[in-house]
């Protein structure tokens, strides 16, 4: 069961990029090893978009945006860690919208949106451990 998505950002300047995420978006992350982070969000949406009456941007093309809450208050925190903004907030219909630029020349989108989110269903279950009727089908199953 698919659970989770997982970006991929290239940049000319991996090192910069990751201790920008890791400093001025204060993402957590997970150290892998070598300089390599791995950055914890805890939850994400994927959306799919038509082309426009151009035919652009071209078909397979990916982007990763990042949303809030509170796009005003949330710009105003990353302004103040140095974080510098491409345009205004501008309201895009489906939310409040503004972009920036990380290391390497990697534009990111920043929105508030105006839907309502789904709520995550709880992860309980799937964290408890297996009941003794499963544990006893699972060590019949290695028997055989």
């Amino acid at each position: 069961m698919i659970r989770g998505i997982h970006g991929l950002f290239y940049s000319s300047e991996a090192d910069a990029m990751r201790a920008f995420i890791r400093d001025k978006l204060r993402l957590p992350f997970t150290d892998t090893g070598e300089g390599w982070l791995i950055f914890d969000l805890p939850e994400g949406d994927i959306g799919v978009h038509p082309l426009d009456e151009n035919g652009l941007p071209p078909s397979g093309t990916h982007d990763v945006s990042f949303y809030c809450d509170d796009i005003h208050g949330t710009v105003a925190e990353l302004r103040s860690r140095g974080v510098r903004f491409d345009a205004e907030v501008a309201d895009h219909g489906y939310g409040f919208v503004t972009y920036f630029t990380m290391p390497g020349n990697v534009k990111v989108q920043l929105y508030e949106p105006k839907y309502q989110k789904r709520e995550a269903k709880s992860t309980a279950k799937r964290d408890r451990a297996p009941s003794r009727t499963v544990r006893r089908k699972r060590a019949a199953t290695r028997r055989r």
